[in-house]
């Protein structure tokens, strides 16, 4: 196929087939490769900035291990999961965009993973409006044990600038 779309892992490549007619743009190789040069892009962002936020990638994280998480889906989408608190966590979830059937944005506090995350499967909550994703590509946490408070820091820091270049990739890649 092209260039970008060669380069994006074939599970990842089956996904975008898969969703690419959810997106306002034409069912071409063209457009394939215009969702996965965007995607490739959101992951190169998603890397570098946590390889500065101290932060390290995970395989699995239980959902009643009291960390947070963010996670970067096959769809490019941004999952932002807050530690385990007593009321729950707060989970924000940012959208790939473009997609018309899933919201840009949405948010719920005092929710709870309803399994435990693993890449390479989907993550699904007890309440609100995201009751599960696509499946996860990297899932990432805080290096070391720190507070509630200070992984919340940490984690709504780096989805803040992730989402931020994120929004920048769709305009510049998506929308042209």
């Amino acid at each position: 196929m092209g260039e970008s779309f060669d380069q994006v892992p074939v599970v990842v490549q089956d996904h975008i087939k898969v969703i690419s007619a959810d997106f306002n743009m034409p069912e071409t190789e063209e457009s394939l490769e215009t969702i996965a040069k965007a995607w490739l892009e959101k992951k190169n962002v998603f890397e570098e900035k946590i390889a500065g936020a101290n932060m390290e990638e995970v395989d699995f994280l239980a959902k009643d291990d009291e960390s947070g998480a963010l996670a970067l889906t096959y769809s490019g989408s941004l999952i932002n999961i807050g530690p385990l608190g007593e009321e729950g966590r707060t989970i924000k979830y940012s959208s790939i965009g473009f997609r018309t059937e899933i919201p840009d944005n949405a948010e719920r506090d005092n929710t709870n993973l309803a399994a435990d995350l693993s890449v390479g499967a989907i993550a699904e909550f007890t309440r609100g409006p995201i009751k599960q994703t696509s499946k996860l590509f990297k899932i990432v946490v805080c290096k070391e044990e720190l507070s509630v408070e200070e992984q919340e820091e940490i984690i709504t820091e780096a989805a803040t600038i992730i989402v931020d270049e994120f929004v920048e990739v769709n305009k510049t890649v998506i929308t042209g």
